[in-house]
């Protein structure tokens, strides 16, 4: 109930005054049934604005310290996390990414949407990374439709690494739902998983128009910040001499 209240009555209305999100393609959403909408990731702001162009919810996992935080500031953002459409990732498997896979699965045989950034982390650049292949497992163990989603405009919104932006009008396209059912069966085969994450990513890439970067967003993050603490060091230098 209060994943509605906070769609329909107290965020949701004004978020949809201020920004007025634009959805494209969302006929291609079904009404019901399991589906997996997967998505570029901008900004923090995209769960936001996604699930809003919607009549549907939309679940996504989130880390697992959301829910089991102490006291009362716990509570709260226990409450809100939950209400807005998130649940814990699955910590009884041996890694986190295992348990995410264990919380999409019980979402999607519940007959709900189950929304996944394939990138793993938000781009810092607004260029769209290599996809990792949890979603194409994902996809062939549920036997349920991936559908591709690109959300744009929400990196002025909110910008990685500051809280404030500008303010445009954010647009989400939903592309034709995926089928794979052709590849059942295969989901050990990681040649498999690697062609349908790539066959989600360019869809991605289409729909969002980004720059592909055929690497991993966690790596080039890591590469960026090196440069950037090199070129720091060398300013050091140089006002030092």
């Amino acid at each position: 109930m209060f994943y509605w209240f906070l769609k329909w009555i107290a965020i949701g209305p004004l978020l949809k005054l201020v920004f007025r999100p634009q959805a494209v393609g969302a006929e291609n959403v079904p009404l019901e049934g399991p589906a997996i909408l997967a998505s570029n990731h901008l900004s923090y702001a995209d769960w936001l604005f996604m699930p809003l162009t919607l009549p549907r919810r939309v679940t996504f996992v989130a880390k697992a310290e959301y829910f089991t935080s102490p006291g009362v500031k716990g509570w709260f953002q226990r409450l809100f996390f939950s209400g807005a459409g998130q649940v814990p990732i699955d910590r009884s498997g041996a890694s986190a990414a295992e348990g995410a896979l264990t919380s999409a699965r019980r979402i999607l045989d519940e007959g709900e949407l189950f929304g996944i950034y394939p990138e793993g982390t938000r781009s810092h650049d607004g260029r769209l990374y290599r996809g990792k292949t949890g979603v194409a497992r994902l996809a062939l163990e549920s036997k349920v439709p991936v559908i591709p989603v690109a959300v744009v405009g929400t990196d002025e919104i909110a910008p990685p690494g500051k809280k404030f932006g500008s303010f445009t009008r954010p647009i989400v396209r939903f592309g034709k739902p995926l089928d794979f059912s052709r590849y059942e069966g295969m989901e050990n085969d990681r040649y498999i998983l690697r062609s349908i994450t790539d066959e989600i990513m360019y869809e991605i890439m289409r729909l969002s128009g980004q720059e592909y970067v055929d690497t991993y967003a966690s790596r080039a993050k890591e590469d960026a910040k090196k440069q950037a603490d090199a070129a720091d060091r060398v300013d050091e230098h140089k006002k030092a001499s």
